[in-house]
């Protein structure tokens, strides 16, 4: 008996192209569901953002409110009176 006929190489050959083929749509729909989750989390930095900058209108801050400083400070330079004067060497 031959085991080896040219149905069983049919059968063979059909079955290897179904799962080639449907290893082929899990790889399409995988990449399709990382490029889905990628910019939904993109979308929501981004909503994220705006949602900030409402509310700090909303609080009335204006954005980069916090760098503007007042002109009697001086940035930087602590002024301190000296106890003692520093003896010169």
């Amino acid at each position: 008996m031959n085991v080896f006929t040219k149905r069983n190489a049919l059968v063979g050959y059909v079955t290897l192209k179904a799962l080639e083929q449907r290893l082929r749509r899990k790889r399409r729909t995988r990449a399709k569901r990382a490029l889905a989750v990628g910019l939904g989390v993109v979308s929501l930095g981004a909503l994220a953002g705006v949602a900030v900058l409402l509310l700090r209108r909303q609080h009335g801050e204006e954005p980069g409110s916090e760098a503007i400083e007042s002109d009697d400070e001086i940035v930087g330079e602590v002024v301190t009176a000296a106890a003692e004067p520093i003896p010169a060497t």
